[in-house]
């Protein structure tokens, strides 16, 4: 066998080298598929991992971050603190409340205020609690608030008028002690008004309260936490007109659903002895059912007849050289002490009293500042953030918010663009607070350099916010009015000699250009040098021009087709003012700052500008995009076909959609009003341009601007002018006079009458007529109707909106002691 193989082998034809070649390539032919196949599904899956790992960085990056030093250090629970922590640690920073007191820690125990009437109609009382629009007081607010020791507060309900006073005293090391005193008189007609107050303590993390019980009355409340050591809260006894004690202790599982926990635990008692009236009460020890934990929610009820005052003691246990009571006589000496301090430092400040301004317009000045400083809170919470690249909201990192509100009743929260405005005033009467709020806001930057622009944090928080509202979005942005206060603070923090001021200076500057950066890759236009606001929606049809809600103008009207292609001038102007203000820190701190300064220049040539944003048809600055002044809000038409047995929807319960009558194209938007203001507000325009001459004279045009009240928000000769933006949405920012972009004007007025050019004069005559018409409408308002109000009817002067509006509203101040 082996030899007959051999032969056979032997006798086969010899294989030519092109044949064994050939033979060679089709076996390689047929290896290849298979080897570029492997090499392809490797390659795939190195190109998935790839792309999968780029995904959850994006998805991560939303809620990670910013990676650089914080400005607000993080404080231990277990330190003492420093001198100027504990100075600012308790506070009214329950925004929300008409009185309440907490610290700066995130698991403060919480104290606060309600009250109601006794013997009024049938089932459960009004409770006050929350500041409440619905509520309808006449009147209330803080008359002085220094910000840090003390405030005084005015509360006028229907039947009585209420003074609630707060002092704190700083001692041991957690903040020290502080007192609270209610005080309740009749108005006429009301003297035999009986009603209940109820002051509270609650926990929101570990700890523990133990109520103090003395032949049925609450006489004290012990606790102790981590962040406070232990502490005792005493409910001295009043002299007189006091009808009944009670008590709750219990737990609540939530510190938003107060007043519903408490309420859901009172009783009907006997009045007097033979009397048919029943009270309400509070029902003792009552915990919830199958609950075997510690109470953390005790509540002293005193129910009186008026007048009457109370006093509510709180004592930290590390003040060990406590000198007496702050209580009683020293309560009242400490209340004078501070009450004549703040005067004196008020008129140190704003001097209104040299400026010839009499008692009524200082009294509303010192409320509109006591009341954008008393309504400052502190938040501790996750914010619900969305990008592109998540598919459902994600919770960013736990974080603190110091900062104050725009309204205690209708806006307790932070808001972004807000912010600036409120610190141009809080950091004239303390840069200190002001330097800690600016802090704040920064160290929510995440690594992108964006920061969500309304702050929701915490239950208290979110429960006084529509879910529309609640999740941030990572493409949207907010105007960088932060960089207003810091135009202010800077010059004397450049000046300063202090290690903190320049250390304050090396914190926030790295956030700074991170935020700057972030407007410049997110926020760009579709050429050069312009800028865009995301976040308006190109696919409604209910709206008739597309909300803006980013640039903080809501419903100004801008292209009436929202698309990519459009650029807005308020942006544009926006960063060239933040760029300036980079370049002074940046050459302050002897970093390179030839770009920021570059860009600044870039951003104010104002040839360049008027390429971009200056309409030579209308002669003023506008936004471009795509837009149609023809549009129309209308019923819409009932569907045609209709199945046989079907009853076609009556025209009248359709809701109004928006109708284009004539097709849009690329133009500048006609429509005059704030917007077109930007480059004159933020002080862009040349002195000498002759373009200042028409804005100045459309100002004083009352067919545009102008009002006896102040500036309205756009010309009443605009399309859009006093128009709905929505069937059931009114006019916002399409008529009303707003307070904050009157105080750019002022500023600006301010600005171009002492800078030499040929409008100097102009500007100076609009300056003093504009200032006094927006100072005598808020007082007029104020007088008339107890508040300040978040905007101002263009016909009428009236408040409208949300009141109490303290936030910019009260930089009425600022207009009055001409601080620009």
């Amino acid at each position: 066998m082996t030899r007959k193989n051999d032969t056979t082998r032997l006798r086969k034809k010899p294989v030519k080298l092109e044949e064994e070649n050939d033979r060679v390539g089709k076996k390689k032919a047929k290896e290849s598929p298979m080897s570029i196949y492997t090499l392809g599904v490797i390659l795939s899956l190195i190109g998935a991992g790839i792309f999968l790992f780029l995904r959850m960085r994006a998805q991560e990056s939303v809620k990670t971050p910013l990676n650089a030093p914080r400005v607000i250090k993080e404080r231990s629970s277990s330190m003492p603190l420093a001198p100027h922590d504990a100075e600012r640690f308790w506070g009214t920073y329950r925004s929300q409340l008409y009185f309440g007191m907490r610290t700066k820690y995130p698991t403060s125990p919480l104290f606060g205020l309600m009250w109601f009437d006794q013997f009024v109609g049938q089932g459960m009382p009004a409770v006050r609690h929350w500041c409440n629009q619905g509520d309808r007081l006449p009147r209330y607010g803080w008359l002085a608030h220094d910000g840090v020791n003390f405030g005084s507060q005015e509360i006028v309900d229907h039947r009585y008028i209420m003074m609630t006073d707060f002092v704190k005293r700083q001692g041991g090391s957690h903040g020290g002690d502080w007192t609270a005193r209610f005080s309740l008189r009749p108005v006429p007609g009301q003297e035999k008004t009986v009603m209940s107050l109820l002051f509270y303590s609650v926990l929101q993390g570990q700890g523990k309260l133990t109520p103090e019980i003395v032949k049925n009355r609450l006489v004290a409340i012990h606790g102790s936490t981590e962040d406070l050591g232990s502490f005792t809260l005493r409910f001295p006894k009043s002299a007189s007109n006091v009808k009944k004690t009670n008590f709750l202790t219990t737990y609540s599982p939530v510190v938003d659903q107060l007043k519903e926990v408490m309420m859901s635990r009172m009783l009907l008692e006997n009045y007097e002895k033979g009397s048919k009236q029943s009270y309400i009460a509070l029902g003792g020890h009552r915990m919830p059912p199958d609950f075997d934990g510690e109470p953390n929610f005790v509540v002293h009820q005193v129910t009186v007849s008026l007048p009457f005052e109370m006093e509510v003691v709180f004592e930290s246990g590390s003040f060990k050289d406590r000198p007496n009571s702050l209580s009683g006589d020293t309560l009242t000496s400490e209340l004078s002490k501070y009450h004549s301090h703040f005067d004196g430092k008020f008129e140190n400040v704003f001097q209104l009293g040299k400026k010839n301004f009499g008692g009524h317009e200082v009294l509303l000045a010192k409320a509109a500042l006591s009341n954008m400083v008393g309504g400052i809170g502190y938040w501790y919470g996750q914010s619900l953030v969305q990008s592109k690249y998540n598919e459902k909201p994600v919770e960013y990192w736990p974080a603190p918010l110091y900062s104050a509100v725009p309204s205690r009743s209708f806006f307790p929260r932070g808001f972004l663009w807000d912010e600036g405005f409120h610190n141009l005033l809080i950091s004239k009467w303390d840069p200190e607070i002001s330097k800690e709020i600016i802090g704040h806001w920064l160290d929510l930057m995440n690594q992108e350099g964006w920061i969500p622009r309304e702050q929701i944090l915490g239950d208290e928080a979110r429960a006084k916010v529509p879910a529309e509202f609640v999740v941030q979005k990572n493409e949207n942005a907010n105007p960088p009015t932060l960089f207003l206060p810091l135009k202010l603070l800077i010059a004397d923090l450049i000046k300063s000699e202090k290690a903190k001021d320049h250390d304050y200076l090396q914190a926030v500057f790295p956030r700074l250009k991170t935020w700057f950066n972030w407007f410049n890759v997110t926020q760009t236009g579709p050429i050069p040098f312009t800028y865009r606001w995301r976040g308006r929606d190109s696919e409604t049809k209910r709206e008739l021009n597309p909300k803006t809600l980013t640039s903080g103008l809501d419903d100004y009207p801008r292209a009436s087709h929202p698309t990519d292609d459009e650029y807005h001038v308020d942006l544009r102007c926006w960063m060239a003012f933040a760029a300036g203000i980079l370049a002074d820190i940046a050459k302050s701190l002897g970093e390179p700052h030839e770009e920021y300064k570059a860009t600044y220049d870039i951003l104010t040539n104002n040839d360049l500008l008027d390429k971009l944003h200056w309409d030579p048809v209308t002669e003023r600055y506008a936004d471009y995009g795509l837009h149609s002044n023809k549009v129309k809000l209308e019923k819409p038409k009932p569907p045609k076909n209709i199945k046989q047995g079907q009853t076609p929807p009556s025209p009248q319960h359709l809701e109004k959609v928006r109708v284009t009558k004539v097709e849009p194209k690329n133009q500048f938007v006609d429509s005059f009003g704030y917007v077109s203001l930007f480059p004159f507000l933020l002080q862009i325009i040349e002195p000498t341009s002759p373009k200042l001459g028409k804005i100045l004279t459309d100002l004083r045009n009352e067919k545009m601007l102008w009002t006896n009240h102040g500036l309205r928000s756009l010309a009443k000769i605009a399309p859009l002018y006093n128009k709905y933006n929505t069937e059931h949405d009114g006019p916002y920012w399409r008529g009303p006079i707003w307070i904050n972009i009157n105080f750019l004007a002022v500023r600006a007025l301010n600005y171009y009458s002492t800078n030499e050019g040929p409008y100097k004069d102009q500007a100076r005559s609009i300056y003093v007529d504009l200032r006094k018409n927006l100072i005598d409408n808020v007082l007029k308002e104020y007088k008339r109707t107890g508040f300040i109000w978040e905007q101002y009817d263009d016909a009428t002067g009236h408040g409208k909106g949300s009141h109490p509006f303290t936030g910019w509203s009260a930089l009425v101040v600022a207009i009055m002691a001409e601080e620009y």
